[in-house]
C-alpha cells in the first residue's frame, strides 16, 4: 500500500479539497494519510480530524526536515508527498505509481506530471539522468521509496530544492528516478510577500545546488530589465483598457441585431 503525506501551512480550503479527493476517489489505493502542518492558525486540525488524517505539527520548518519527517512518519515503503495546494487528477494515479515500484527494485522515486514539459519529457523518454532538475522529484507531488530514504535521508540544511538535491545524490549512487504518467493539478496563488520569500530561497538554493554564478552586473541588468518590463506592461495594459472602453462606446452606438 501507499502512504500519502501532505505538507501544509494555512491552506484549509486547499487541504480540505485534497483530503476529500483522496478519501472519495482513492481509498482503495492508500491506507494512510498524514498531514505535516507548519504552525497553521486556521482550521487545519479540525479538517484533519473530519477526514481521519493523522495530524503532525512541525514548529521549526525546513523543506528537507519536513520531507524527513514525512518519511519517518509513513508506515509504508512507498511515500507520496503532496503540497496541500496540489491534488491528483487521473483515476489510476496511485495504481501507476504502485506498478512502477513493483516492477523495479532499484527505483528511488517517481516524478508525476502536471505541466507540458513533464509530459514532453515522458513521451520523449527523458530521464532524471538526462536532466535531474526537470525530470527529478518535485515535492509538490512526487513518490519516493522509504527504503532508499533510510540510506540517503534528505538534507536538513538546504534552503530549498531538497527534492532536486536528493535526486542528484541517489542517482550518483546507482538508483533510478523516472517520470510516471500520474497526472496532478498544481494550483497556488502567491501574494507578493510569498513570492519574495520564494525568490530568496530560490536564489540561495540555486547557488547551493546548481552553483549559479551571481555577479553585481547580472543583478543590475536584471533589475533594469524588470523595471523596463513593468513600464512596458503597464503601458500596454492601459492601452487595452482604453481600447476596450472605445469598443464598448461604439457597441452602444451601433448595437448588432439580436437573434
Amino acid at each position: 500500500m501507499i502512504s500519502v503525506v501532505i505538507r501544509s501551512k494555512n491552506e484549509e480550503k486547499e487541504l480540505e479539497f485534497l483530503l476529500k479527493n483522496l478519501t472519495n476517489r482513492y481509498h482503495e489505493d492508500i491506507d494512510e494519510i498524514i498531514v505535516i502542518d507548519n504552525s497553521s492558525i486556521d482550521n487545519t486540525i479540525q479538517i484533519c480530524e473530519s477526514y481521519k488524517a493523522k495530524y503532525i505539527p512541525i514548529e521549526h520548518f525546513s523543506y528537507g526536515g519536513s520531507a524527513n519527517l514525512a518519511a519517518e512518519s509513513a508506515k509504508n515503503d512507498i511515500v507520496v508527498l503532496f503540497s496541500a495546494h496540489c491534488y491528483p487528477v487521473s483515476h489510476d494515479f496511485f495504481k501507476l505509481i504502485l506498478q512502477k515500484f513493483q516492477n523495479q527494485n532499484n527505483l528511488a522515486g517517481l516524478r508525476c506530471i502536471h505541466y507540458d514539459r513533464d509530459y514532453k519529457y515522458y513521451i520523449e523518454g527523458v530521464t532524471a539522468n538526462d536532466d535531474f532538475n526537470g525530470a527529478g522529484l518535485m515535492f509538490a507531488c512526487s513518490a519516493f521509496s522509504k527504503r532508499v530514504w533510510e540510506k540517503f535521508p534528505f538534507k536538513n540544511d538546504v534552503v530549498t530544492f531538497e527534492d532536486k538535491e536528493w535526486t542528484k545524490r541517489v542517482l550518483e549512487n546507482g538508483y533510478h528516478i523516472e517520470i510516471v504518467p500520474s497526472i496532478f493539478c498544481y494550483q497556488i496563488k502567491r501574494n507578493r510577500k510569498q513570492k519574495y520569500f520564494r525568490y530568496k530561497n530560490d536564489v540561495i538554493g540555486g547557488y547551493q545546488l546548481f552553483h549559479t554564478n551571481y555577479s553585481f552586473l547580472n543583478v543590475l541588468i536584471s533589475f533594469f530589465k524588470e523595471i523596463a518590463s513593468l513600464i512596458i506592461n503597464s503601458v500596454l495594459d492601459l492601452f487595452y483598457i482604453f481600447k476596450r472602453f472605445y469598443f464598448m462606446i461604439r457597441f452602444f452606438i451601433n448595437k448588432p441585431k439580436q437573434f
